[in-house]
């Protein structure tokens, strides 16, 4: 039943997930695209189904149901803030996968096809096992740092790198002698072991500044891992789908990399994110400012032009919502509002737009870092929330700091600057901000949610 339509379905699914993609560059257009990507899945899953090669269809049945309830059942309960643990996850089960699907094939190449030689075939199920392992530990890794389950800061000991760089060595052999002796189980189980161990290994010396350019770059991994997967079981859909999640990841990784103004391999080799202790007696004469929300809200109700940063922090907090109906007191009040996003604020590409747009945030409210740095010298107030690193003059000014160059919010600009944070513990990055000592800078301690559901409250009332 390997009808002459499964081509031209692939064909179609392909179209639906280029433009799904497409739909997801923006919080306006990403609910269409994320529609238009799931019409392209369905339609190339009725199409697989159609191959003759199907023939177990009561188990297919038992994985759709299972996987449906298992994936209704974490979409209503995972909250916003663990989104970017959840798309670690689903990173790794696509690696795992793949891996499981390469091992069936060498397993089946193994035991009915004795005579099977070196071939697209065999470097493929070598591509699935290496990429869909390494995968595979690798976001169980960044599962753990970012669900608190392993420390953020990065892991290192001497000689870490040329460790790694000999056990990718090992990886690439092992692949090597697989591919060209395709009916080795030794060399097999060896090449998985040696792809999970360098994914626990690649990953752990990452600290947390880093985790969402590891997030995007672990997702490019798992399409890669799906194409080879596709060549494994000539499932054109497959490779047309895991091509385009490859390429798209790789592509935003890039743009991550850019917007932090650092190299791929820095981000990857130069344990960024270690804590960097401040000099002895750098921060003893310095004082901060603390406000109380009373005294903040005489000067939000006095301005004009008001711009929001938010961070992780919100994140944390659920403040999202808190923060909308701050905003939306200080328009009734004739306050323009807006919001600054950082293309890495938070722990994942586009967590404070998935997090504002829960919010009911207007879309034409989000302006991307480029286009608000110019409007803060006319700021009357730019109040972060919970962000730390993405505006730490520091990167513009002190070319000793890990972070110097990379691009961040004028926030320090605005003619005052009301920072909400819980304490002056430095953020993923583990660089001191010395924002927070500027004389136009006034801090808010306490929990985000709690401050600026205070801070309504006073504003109404002055």
């Amino acid at each position: 039943m390997n009808a002459a339509w499964v081509p031209f379905a692939y064909l179609v699914a392909a179209v639906l997930f280029i433009l799904g993609i497409k739909g997801l560059g923006s919080a306006r257009t990403a609910p269409r695209g994320n529609a238009m990507a799931a019409l392209g899945m369905l339609i190339a899953i009725v199409a697989t189904l159609a191959m003759q090669q199907v023939v177990r269809f009561e188990l297919i049945a038992a994985g759709i149901v299972l996987g449906a309830v298992i994936g209704g059942f974490l979409a209503q309960r995972i909250e916003m803030t663990s989104m970017p643990e959840m798309v670690a996850l689903l990173n790794g089960f696509g690696g795992a996968a793949s891996a499981l699907v390469g091992g069936s094939e060498f397993l089946y190449r193994h035991n009915h096809v004795p005579d099977a030689s070196l071939g697209m075939v065999s470097v493929a199920i070598v591509l699935s096992l290496l990429i869909g392992a390494l995968t595979f530990t690798g976001s169980l890794i960044a599962f753990g740092k970012l669900q608190g389950l392993l420390r953020s800061q990065p892991v290192t000991y001497p000689g870490q790198q040329v460790a790694n760089a000999l056990i990718l060595l090992s990886a690439l052999a092992l692949g090597a002698a697989v591919a060209a002796s395709p009916h080795s189980m030794p060399l097999m189980l060896g090449l998985v072991g040696v792809a999970l161990t360098l994914g626990v290994l690649a990953v752990l010396p990452i600290g947390g500044g880093d985790m969402p350019v590891v997030i995007s770059l672990l997702n490019s991994y798992s399409g890669l891992a799906a194409c080879a997967t596709g060549f494994v079981l000539g499932n054109g859909g497959l490779v047309i789908s895991g091509s385009l999640v490859g390429a798209s990841g790789l592509i935003l990784t890039k743009q991550m990399c850019e917007g932090m103004n650092r190299s791929l391999t820095n981000v990857l080799f130069s344990a960024f994110g270690k804590h960097q202790p401040a000099a002895a007696g750098a921060t003893e004469e310095r004082t901060v400012r603390a406000f109380s929300v009373e005294d903040a809200a005489i000067i939000f109700g006095n301005a004009k032009r008001c711009v929001m940063v938010p961070g992780y922090g919100l994140a944390v907090a659920q403040a999202q919502h808190a923060a909308q109906e701050l905003a939306e007191t200080l328009e009734e009040r004739g306050v323009n509002v807006s919001y600054a996003i950082h293309p890495v604020a938070g722990r994942m590409p586009g967590h404070m737009n998935v997090l504002l747009a829960e919010a009911s945030v207007p879309y034409e409210q989000l302006v991307e870092m480029e286009d608000i740095n110019p409007d803060f010298p006319e700021t009357d107030v730019a109040l972060v929330i919970g962000a730390n690193d993405v505006v730490n003059p520091a990167a513009r000014k002190d070319e000793t700091s890990p972070i110097y160059g990379m691009p961040i919010l004028d926030v320090d600009y605005a003619k005052n600057v009301f920072v909400i944070k819980r304490s002056m513990n430095p953020g993923f990055a583990g660089i001191e901000n010395p924002l927070f000592y500027n004389d136009n800078t006034m801090m808010l301690f306490g929990d985000a949610k709690t401050v600026l559901v205070d801070l309504v409250s006073a504003t109404k009332e002055t």
